[in-house]
């Protein structure tokens, strides 16, 4: 039997684990991270928030500087982190590089009473990706609006774009429940009660409607709400694991701000000696053919006792 978790006890997450495994993570170095690259694996780390910042910004501007009209492309990019997106808008200007043909994958969004928030929700994605990137973009230099695809309760029209242009990479940041996008663990219910879903069930689901582990209600108030959770909604529309391995890259990028040190440590290592569990969502990208994982030496801490 696995062990009920001792954060939502209704829940699958990542402390249902073996415990030898979870201590495992917890020992894991820094040099231990770049140790676990491997092929279709790669860790890489950076001494600066500016390099790191920078680095996941050009990631926009390699993907769409091959856009043209026979190969539309693009890039799936997070709400979390945000740090990079004037960074991508400032390249952008300055390069001067046309997106006429280039793409854009919103990752997520909240869903209120079965439908997706308005534009004007103050913790909406799309919100946050127009004031951040598109609107600071020069007006010459924008992509079209019909290349900006953002997913929606009724997802048919998102989920047929995946087909209409690649997606050279999806990026992620990690949340405290080892999500990607809102990919979180199964609530213990129905087929799920005694264990989680298998990794190929997990990897089968699509672009859906998803009710939000605690832990993420919980982190998604203290990053973005000023910890009031009463303004954080139950649910939300997501990018699925089927649209995930139809991007040719998966690059996720931890600067210390949303996941801690253990979390940090735990899917890396997951994914490095290739164990898939759908309670830790994340680990399941150990079956992708291209995955990085990108630190903030100075975010990753230690998992020594710190009394505060």
């Amino acid at each position: 039997m696995r062990s009920r978790s001792i954060l939502a006890p209704q829940w699958w997450d990542f402390t249902t684990l073996d415990r030898e495994l979870l201590d495992d993570a917890a020992r894991v170095t820094p040099e231990d991270l770049l140790g676990f690259s491997r092929e279709g694996f790669e860790v890489r780390m950076y001494d600066t928030l500016e390099d790191f910042y920078l680095a996941e910004a050009l990631e926009y501007i390699t993907a769409w500087k091959q856009a043209t009209a026979d190969n539309p492309c693009g890039i799936c990019g997070p709400i979390g982190p945000t740090e990079q997106l004037p960074l991508v808008a400032r390249l952008v200007n300055e390069l001067e590089i046309d997106l006429k043909h280039a793409h854009f994958w919103g990752m997520d969004e909240w869903v209120v009473d079965g439908k997706e928030v308005p534009f004007e929700f103050p913790l909406g994605f799309a919100k946050a990706d127009h004031d951040l990137l598109f609107d600071r973009i020069k007006p010459e230099l924008r992509m079209p609006t019909e290349n900006i695809h953002f997913p929606k309760v009724d997802a048919a029209e998102y989920i047929a774009s995946w087909d209409q242009a690649r997606c050279l990479v999806m990026q992620g940041g990690q949340g405290d429940a080892k999500h990607w996008a809102f990919n979180d663990p199964f609530p213990r219910t129905g087929d799920y009660v005694d264990a989680p879903p298998t990794p190929e069930e997990y990897r089968q689901l699509g672009t859906r409607v998803v009710d939000l582990h605690p832990v993420t209600v919980m982190q998604n108030a203290r990053t973005s709400g000023g910890g009031v959770v009463t303004e954080v909604p139950l649910s939300a529309v997501t990018v699925g694991p089927k649209e995930t391995w139809k991007s040719e890259c998966v690059s996720i990028w931890q600067a210390g701000a949303h996941d801690n040190p253990f979390g940090q440590r735990l899917t890396a290592l997951m994914i490095a000696k290739k164990i898939p569990d759908s309670a830790v969502p994340m680990s399941l990208l150990a079956d992708h053919p291209n995955v990085r994982f990108n630190y903030f030496r100075g975010g990753l801490g230690t998992c020594t006792v710190q009394m505060h």
